[in-house]
C-alpha cells in the first residue's frame, strides 16, 4: 500500500514538506532548495540536482560542506533549465558555480542549456555529469555511463572543495577527479512505484533479480537467480574490481566503500550484506579507508542495493573526511552561521510588448493550437507511457501531458496581455520545459523557443514562416540534444516532417494540407523506428529491448503533428499581416 497520492503535485508537495521539515538547513527556492547558512562572498557555488524520488539525493544534501543549492525536478524527471538558471543566481556569489548531476540525457540537455544562458549572463559555469555505473556501457564508452550512488562521493567532494575556499577551476578539478575514480553497480528485486500509479514500472519473476539497474525506474541490465548475501557480496565486489580505474594502484591506493539501499531494502539487510562486502574486499587485500552503508540515492520504493567504490588517494581522503552537515549526511564539527541570507531574488521579467490586433489574432490561433496538443496528449498519456516503459521508465506520457498543460496556462496568460506570438511560444517553451521535465520536456521546450525566435522581426506570418519556424526548431533540437536520424528518437519523425512541410509548402500547398501531409510522413517514420535500436539517450543501455517496438518520442511527435494538422483544416490559413514580433 502506497499514501493516496496526486501524481501532478506529489514532487512539489514533498519538496515544500521536506524545506518545512528543515528549516535549519534549507530554504525553499525557485527551482529547489538552497543553503539556510550564509554563502560567504567569493565562495564557488556548488550546484546539484535531478529527478525527484531519490532522496536522499539531491535536496538532502544540501549544507555546509557540501552543496549550496539542489534543484529539484519531478519525479525521475531532469529539472528544466530555467529552473537551474533561477536556483544557481540565487546562490552564486563571484566566484562561479559548479553544477553537478547525472549522466542522463535529459539532465545533460536541461543542465546544458543552462549554462549557455548563465555564460550569456556573464557567470563562469561548469559541469560535471556523473558517469560510475559501470553496467551501462563498457569502459571505451565510459562517457556514456550513467551516475547512481556515486553522485555521492562527487557531491562530497567538490563540496569540500568549495568549503574549503579553493577556486573554481579546482573544485571542478577535485570533482572530475572524483567522478574518474567512482564505480558502481546494483541489482533490484523489484521495481518502484511512481506517485498515483497502481503498478511497479518493472517487475522481476520470482527468484530472479535485475543486475545493472538504473535508478529511474530502469529494469536490470540483465538477470540472475538471487543468491544470497555472501553470493551477491562475491558478485557486486568481483564485478567491481575487475574494473579498477587506470589511474588507481590498489597497492597504495584505499577505498571507500559504499553501500546503498534503494528504498526498500533495509538497514539490516544492508548490514549484514555489507559485512560479507568488507570480509571480500580484506580477502582481495583492498585497504578500505572508510564507509557509507545506508539510503543515500534511492529509487522511490525500489527493492534493491547498490555497491560504490570510490578510490581515495591523499587529497581526496582529505576532503572526504572533511565536515559536513546537511539534512542526510553530517560528519564532523561544523559551525554553521544560520543566518538567512538566500532569499530569493526577484526576476524583473521582460519587457512587455504590445501588439496589433492580426498578431494577437495568429497569438490566439497558437493558443488553440496548444490546447489540442494537450487534449490529445492526456488521451494519449498513458500508452505512451506503456511505449516508453519497455526501455525507459515509462515516464513519457504524463511528462508530456504536463509539459502541455504547462505551456496552455502560460499561452493563455500571454493571449489575456494582449502580447505577440514570438512571446507566446518562448514563453510556453520555457514553461513546457519546466512543467515536463526530462529530456522531452527540454526538447519540446527547445522547439518552441527557438521556433519563436526565429519569427522575431518577421513582417507577416505565413506559411513559409512557418515551415522556417519548424526547421529552426528542428536545427536546435539536432544542435543541443546531439540526436541524428537513425538514432531512434523524435528526430526520426520531426526531420522527415520537417523535409516534407517544406517540400509541400514551397510547391505551393496551403498550409493545412502541407501540414497534414507532412504529418502523414512523421507517422510512417515513427512507426519505423520499431527497426531501430536506440544509440543516444536512457534507452541505449536497454537497446535489444526496444527492437520491435517504436520509439515513444518519435510517437508523440507524430501524434501531435497529426492532430494540430487536423485543426489546421478547420481553421483560416491565409497569411496574417502583423507588425515586428518583439
Amino acid at each position: 500500500m502506497h499514501l493516496v497520492t496526486d501524481a501532478k503535485t506529489f514532487a512539489a508537495e514533498a519538496i515544500g514538506g521536506f524545506a518545512a521539515a528543515n528549516s535549519r538547513y534549507v530554504v525553499q527556492v525557485d527551482g529547489g532548495v538552497a543553503r539556510a547558512s550564509v554563502i560567504p562572498v567569493g565562495r564557488v557555488a556548488l550546484v546539484v540536482g535531478g529527478g525527484s524520488g531519490h532522496y536522499p539525493a539531491f535536496a538532502g544534501f544540501v549544507g555546509s560542506g557540501l552543496a549550496a543549492a539542489a534543484v529539484c525536478g519531478n519525479i525521475f524527471a531532469s529539472p528544466s533549465s530555467g529552473q537551474v538558471c533561477r536556483v544557481c543566481r540565487i546562490v552564486e556569489r563571484g566566484a562561479g558555480v559548479l553544477l553537478v548531476f547525472g549522466n542522463y540525457a535529459g539532465d545533460v540537455l536541461q543542465f546544458g542549456i543552462a549554462t549557455e544562458r548563465l555564460r550569456i549572463e556573464g557567470l563562469d559555469v561548469r559541469m560535471v555529469a556523473v558517469s560510475d555505473d559501470i553496467a551501462s556501457a563498457p569502459p571505451a564508452q565510459i562517457d556514456k555511463r550513467r551516475g547512481i550512488a556515486g553522485d555521492i562521493a562527487v557531491i562530497k567532494i567538490a563540496g569540500a572543495a568549495s568549503e574549503a575556499g579553493l577556486r573554481l577551476d579546482e573544485v571542478e578539478r577535485f570533482a572530475r577527479r572524483a567522478n574518474d575514480r567512482t564505480r558502481s553497480l546494483g541489482v533490484a528485486f523489484g521495481g518502484c512505484t511512481l506517485p498515483g500509479a497502481s503498478e511497479p514500472l518493472f517487475t522481476v519473476p520470482k527468484g530472479r533479480m535485475a543486475v545493472g539497474l538504473g535508478v529511474h525506474g530502469e529494469p536490470g541490465l540483465s538477470e540472475a537467480p538471487v543468491t544470497d548475501a555472501p553470493q551477491l557480496a562475491s558478485l557486486l565486489v568481483g564485478r567491481l574490481l575487475d574494473e579498477i580505474p587506470p589511474d588507481v594502484d590498489p597497492s597504495s591506493d584505499r577505498v571507500v566503500v559504499i553501500l546503498n539501499g534503494l528504498g526498500s531494502f533495509k538497514y539490516e539487510e544492508l548490514f549484514a550484506l555489507f559485512g560479507f562486502v568488507h570480509k571480500r574486499l580484506e580477502a582481495s587485500g583492498i585497504k578500505i579507508a572508510d564507509a557509507e552503508c545506508g539510503e543515500l540515492v534511492t529509487s522511490l520504493d525500489m527493492a534493491g542495493v547498490s555497491l560504490t567504490l570510490f578510490w581515495v588517494d591523499n587529497e581526496l581522503e582529505l576532503l572526504w573526511r572533511a565536515p559536513a552537515d546537511s539534512p542526510a549526511y553530517r560528519r564532523g564539527s561544523v559551525l554553521a552561521d544560520l543566518n538567512r541570507a538566500n532569499e530569493q531574488k526577484i526576476d524583473a521579467g521582460r519587457p512587455g510588448e504590445t501588439s496589433s490586433g492580426s498578431d494577437s489574432a495568429t497569438a490566439t490561433m497558437l493558443l488553440d493550437l496548444l490546447r489540442t496538443v494537450q487534449a490529445t496528449l492526456l488521451s494519449s498519456e498513458d500508452e505512451l507511457g506503456r511505449i516508453d516503459a519497455v526501455a525507459g521508465d515509462g515516464d513519457h506520457g504524463i511528462g508530456m501531458s504536463r509539459g502541455a498543460a504547462g505551456a496552455v496556462t502560460v499561452a493563455e496568460r500571454v493571449v489575456a496581455e494582449g502580447r505577440g506570438v514570438t512571446r507566446l511560444l518562448v514563453e510556453a517553451g520555457e514553461a513546457w520545459s519546466e512543467h515536463g521535465g526530462g529530456t522531452s520536456g527540454a526538447l519540446w521546450g527547445i522547439v518552441l523557443t527557438s521556433a519563436g525566435a526565429s519569427l522575431e522581426g518577421e513582417t507577416t506570418l505565413d506559411k513559409l514562416s512557418v515551415s522556417r519556424a519548424v526547421d529552426a526548431g528542428l536545427l536546435a533540437v539536432q544542435r543541443l540534444g546531439r540526436a541524428k536520424v537513425g538514432d531512434k528518437t523524435l528526430v526520426d519523425a520531426f526531420a522527415p516532417f520537417a523535409a516534407k512541410l517544406r517540400q509541400c509548402l514551397e510547391g505551393g500547398d496551403d498550409l493545412a494540407t502541407g501540414w497534414q501531409t507532412a504529418a502523414r510522413s512523421a507517422v510512417v517514420s515513427a512507426e519505423e523506428t520499431a527497426k531501430l535500436l536506440p544509440r543516444i539517450g536512457r534507452a541505449r543501455p536497454h537497446a535489444e529491448r526496444s527492437l520491435g517496438h517504436p520509439d515513444a518520442g518519435a510517437v508523440s511527435f507524430a501524434r501531435i503533428v497529426t492532430a494540430v494538422g487536423e485543426r489546421l483544416a478547420t481553421l483560416a490559413s491565409t497569411p496574417i499581416e502583423v507588425p515586428p514580433l518583439c
